[in-house]
């Protein structure tokens, strides 16, 4: 008896490692081959890729449908469509979920979704990242409500997840329907260029309900919802360029809304100082300059993340390291729009505001802003209530906030722009600062008007009255003088001062009155 349970046992794990090989060869050689033909990396291969070597440890493997439904009953699912588990992301636990195009299309039935949830579980309670990388055809139509159920439950972890660990999706390939919302749940959007697309109804269903005809990548590809309708916050060359930015964003964030800011090592100085931005501001104010070189300057070495640069470009977002750790930087740049606040810009950085709130990381503000945008169009758009969204997100945050008046600060929007009765820590302003109601043009039209119109030569002396207005308005001193900023800083000190406040303020706490939760104007 003692010969034959070592053969048993032998056996029995020949047997596993048979059915294990079996389920890891996804769809198949052909399905396999039809994937990169299409450019497109398979699941498993993208998990490869996400992973530090070696560290990714799949859960669920055998799971099965068990629909019997339209022929189910019959066909085999290699590990129901998805792959789940955890690993090691730049030395850091994150968990994943990848859908496999190569089986049955990725599509989500109950127990393909039940894999989703489970994992997604374990991340909340684990406290760590989660990360969806989406390829799929869409709901398993054969198994019926239960694929709709499964939609559900994932949209309800990911509303409990909001907040509390960081949510990545990574779109690659098809994802269409009730698939979209999980995405737009999430905290970051990556697409593929050319092989991934999102929308609510497609091309042909378009065209057969209101005549309207569009391709899949003009409704929904990854430059269309980059540039027009912001759902993405990444469009990426390819598989390994999207995986490779997914890493990198996830080395700006914590493992949850409870742990520390990941710190990677800085071989820049707190004590740089950054000459050119002496010269950067031009001497007519109506030209424009590209605050992005501003943000890179002050950054550690140079270097920034930026969401969103294809959408809502008169409004910079972006995360850079001061002295090893991550900030969110919000910068109006006027090299589009003059830097105005419309709808777009108004939810692009309220959102990023309050994603960085929730996670802990200081708000560094660069404020250039001739007001919010005028216009029938974006009354109508609700410039108001989007408006109010940014007033709200930076009223609301408790994290450090650093705020520095580069240029033009007018009016509403000069306070939108973490304005030091909004609620920012610390307000500094270059010389070049001009801090008012509005431009000195727009003032003396309405101040001296019937002065102007009365005048002998009207022109002369509009340009009297500007030019008096200008001196005593259009600068940083009487702001300064007022205790409205703290203090009034040469440029090339932009770095060393935001460096010594946030090692100041690293420690802030802020309670605020206690109540289930804030009403955003959404």
């Amino acid at each position: 008896m003692g010969t034959e349970e070592p053969k048993g046992t032998a056996a029995k794990i020949r047997e596993f490692e048979e059915a294990k090989e079996a389920l890891m060869k996804m769809g198949g050689e052909k399905m396999i081959e039809k994937q990169h033909e299409l450019g497109k990396l398979t699941a498993r291969e993208r998990l490869d890729r996400l992973y530090d070597l070696g560290t990714f440890q799949e859960i669920q493997l055998f799971v099965k449908h068990r629909s019997t439904l339209f022929g189910l009953d019959k066909k085999e699912i290699n590990a129901d469509g998805v792959i789940v588990g955890f690993g090691k992301v730049n030395g850091r636990t994150v968990f994943a979920a990848a859908q496999d195009f190569t089986s049955s299309g990725g599509s989500l039935g109950e127990m393909h979704a039940k894999k989703i949830w489970k994992v997604m579980d374990m991340a909340l309670d684990a406290r760590k990242p989660f990360v969806s990388l989406n390829d799929s055809g869409g709901a398993r139509i054969q198994e019926g409500v239960p694929s709709l159920d499964g939609y559900g439950g994932i949209f309800y972890r990911n509303t409990i997840g909001s907040g509390y660990i960081p949510q990545i999706t990574a779109i690659m390939g098809p994802t269409a329907g009730g698939a979209v919302y999980s995405p737009a749940l999430t905290d970051w959007v990556f697409m593929v260029k050319n092989t991934s697309y999102m929308y609510i109804t497609g091309p042909d269903v378009i065209k057969a309900v209101i005549g309207e005809e569009v391709t899949h990548d003009e409704l929904g590809g990854a430059v269309s919802h980059a540039s027009r309708s912001g759902v993405c916050h990444f469009a990426t060359e390819n598989d390994e360029d999207c995986i490779a930015k997914v890493r990198d964003l996830l080395s700006y964030l914590p493992d949850s809304c409870h742990g520390p800011l990941p710190l990677i090592e800085c071989e820049d100085s707190p004590d740089r100082e950054c000459p050119e931005l002496d010269e950067i501001i031009p001497d007519k104010a109506a030209r424009g300059y590209d605050m992005k070189k501003v943000v890179m300057s002050v950054a550690d070495n140079n270097v920034i993340f930026e969401p969103h640069e294809m959408w809502a470009k008169n409004v910079i977002v972006a995360f850079i390291r001061i002295m090893g750790k991550p900030v969110g930087v919000i910068a109006n740049n006027p090299r589009f729009g003059a830097g105005v606040l419309d709808v777009d810009a108004s939810d692009k950085a309220s959102r990023f505001i309050r994603f960085c709130d929730a996670f802990n990381i200081p708000l560094l503000t660069f404020s250039d802003v001739p007001g919010y945008m005028p216009g029938t169009k974006q009354e109508w758009a609700g410039i108001i209530r989007h408006g109010a969204k940014l007033l709200h997100a930076y009223s609301e945050a408790t994290v450090p906030k650093i705020t520095v008046v580069t240029r033009k600060d007018y009016g509403g929007a000069y306070i939108g722009m973490c304005s030091k009765n909004l609620g920012a820590d610390y307000v500094m302003a270059w010389p070049s600062a001009e801090i008012a109601v509005m431009g000195a043009e727009g003032a003396c039209n309405i101040i001296y008007r019937r002065e102007i119109s009365s005048a002998e030569d009207p022109a002369a002396r509009r340009a009297e009255l500007v030019a008096s207005y200008e001196k005593q308005f259009n600068n940083p001193y009487f702001a300064a003088g007022m205790g409205i900023i703290e203090e009034i800083i040469l440029p090339r000190d932009t770095r060393k001062r935001v460096a010594a406040l946030l090692e100041a303020l690293k420690d802030k706490t802020e309670v605020r009155l206690k109540k289930k939760h804030n009403n955003i104007p959404l």
